[in-house]
């Protein structure tokens, strides 16, 4: 009886369903805000407004204001009405549970009342519900069969002949339904793609945040080996280069602990709206589908692909060692002998090495993909079989760098190589064996290449300027970007048993040129 007396209360005086979307007048009163209009349209030229319940008199045109106390109880008493078991109409002396409803005679029918009851396509069978709410047509009072994928309406037939929805895409309720859930299950399968691929980087830089400090304890030590050597003022020296390798641990600990977290929310966004989506999935009735809240179901069909790079800086070793031996410097005279980073100045291509599909400039220092075939001596044991070109001078002893510039498009790869290596076959191609290292340059993505072991970086290309960093005695061979500022990029750790050689390899069009 309470549910009864709740019901009429919740009931407009004008459509006499559940109220939706429930506004007040002035005097109080509450209706439907579609069903209000339409009186006050009506009333429209009028000497006044009045209000359908207690004639009340506005001058102008009343101001709607949405009741949303009501609204919230309306929705809530619909809700555990439409949980509730639903009952054959024409059952009267035993209850039986209703196995559908017709829309028409807006009666649920057990399944013997079902084998009995009209064909007729007029009478539309759903799931068993209580509420006939938004299910008619308030203008023509005839039961939604079709929907408008322009206007996002569902309409009845009345609504389809009339002006307003003239040559607009017009479908079956069934088949509209059918066709947003498709569309709905490739973005809800694309959601579930990046939500993976979010998960994989967050685990990329968990694991690097982890080799931080390990990578900053090894810096320590390094310095700390040279720092033995020191007689005078070491106390204060390895103060200030212990104090900047702090810094920048600090710093990059930070950067990284910000992506991070900037993926987590991410990752948590990704997950609400995948529960959203499957909660939508699982809504039967094509109607109630439809009628879902539209801006939730945008905001549900959007992906967002403007997710910004990954780009997770590193300890940049050579800034400590740069202030270590300045200090250096200022303590002894000499000091740098044996720990100098010397420029590799003078880094020619060897013409002798390149292969037929590799052009060189005129001063040897640039390497162009060609599509031209140079008529070079193929029986020459030094020349490549395809796209790669050695340096004339190798390097065996000392720290070096050699800086290169690449080109945007096309590809290549640049590195270092034993003079040993394969000039043909597949264990010629720099980064294919255990005798050469390199970073590759593809399609806006390094990787970077050794043993046939390939691993593509989490950084994209701010510039394709790149420093080439080998120290031969600690058997370290570096690889630095050099945009704004310099970022470390990989760092490889071998025991070199030959010279290392500059080497270069170019394909699709691209171009590498040794700035030094």
């Amino acid at each position: 009886m309470a549910s009864a007396d709740l019901k009429d209360e919740l009931t407009c005086s004008i459509c006499l369903n559940l109220y939706s979307d429930p506004v007040t007048l002035k005097c109080g009163h509450n209706f439907c805000r579609e069903c209000i209009e339409s009186v006050l349209d009506t009333q429209k030229g009028s000497e006044a407004y009045s209000c359908p319940e207690c004639r009340a008199k506005f001058q102008e045109r009343p101001v709607l204001q949405r009741n949303t106390t009501l609204c919230n109880i309306a929705e809530h008493f619909l809700s555990q009405e439409e949980h509730e078991d639903v009952f054959c109409t024409y059952c009267i002396h035993t209850p039986v549970v209703a196995s559908k409803t017709c829309l028409m005679c807006e009666a649920s029918l057990c399944d013997l009342h079902l084998t009995v009851h009209s064909k007729s396509p007029e009478h539309v069978l759903i799931q068993p519900t209580k509420s006939f709410r938004n299910r008619r047509c308030s203008h023509h009072n005839k039961v939604f069969t079709y929907y408008c994928t322009e206007d996002a309406e569902c309409l009845c037939v009345s609504c389809c002949l009339g002006e307003k929805h003239r040559g607009h895409q017009v479908d079956l309720l069934n088949e509209a339904c059918k066709q947003k859930k498709e569309k709905l299950q490739i973005v809800h399968g694309r959601l579930i793609e990046e939500r993976e691929e979010t998960k994989k980087k967050v685990q990329c830089l968990q694991n690097h945040l982890k080799q931080i400090p390990e990578k900053g304890l090894s810096i320590v030590e390094r310095v700390c080996v040279k720092l033995k050597d020191l007689k005078m003022k070491q106390d204060n020296l390895e103060k200030h280069v212990l104090n900047e390798i702090s810094k920048q641990q600090e710093q990059v600990s930070l950067s990284v602990s910000n992506l991070i977290q900037q993926l987590e929310i991410k990752e948590d966004s990704l997950s609400r709206k995948l529960s959203s989506i499957e909660e939508l999935c699982r809504i039967i009735d094509p109607l109630l589908y439809l009628q879902a809240d539209r801006d939730d179901f945008a905001n549900n069909m959007g992906v967002n692909d403007n997710l910004k790079e990954i780009k997770a800086d590193d300890l940049v070793e050579d800034l400590i060692i740069s202030t270590l031996n300045s200090g250096m410097v200022d303590i002894m005279s000499g000091l740098q002998k044996g720990y100098y980073v010397q420029e590799a100045s003078g880094v020619l291509l060897d013409v002798n090495t390149a292969s037929n599909n590799v052009h060189i400039s005129d001063d040897l220092k640039t390497a162009s993909s060609s599509n031209i075939k140079h008529d070079r001596p193929k029986t020459d044991p030094r020349r490549f079989e395809d796209s790669t070109v050695l340096a004339m001078k190798g390097f065996s002893t000392g720290r070096v760098f050699w800086d290169i510039e690449g080109s945007k498009e096309g590809a290549w790869r640049v590195g270092m190589a034993y003079p040993s290596i394969s000039r043909n076959g597949k264990q010629a191609c720099i980064g294919n064996n255990n005798k050469s290292w390199g970073l590759r340059s593809l399609n806006k993505q390094y990787s970077i290449r050794h043993g046939e072991k390939e691993i593509k970086l989490l950084f994209q290309p701010s510039c394709y300027k790149v420093r080439i960093y080998l120290d031969y005695a600690a058997g370290q061979l570096s690889f630095y970007e050099l945009g704004n500022s310099m970022r470390h990029l990989y760092t490889y750790d071998a025991t070199f048993t030959e010279a290392l050689y500059p080497v270069i390899v170019v394909w699709d069009n691209g171009w590498v040129r040794v700035l030094n």
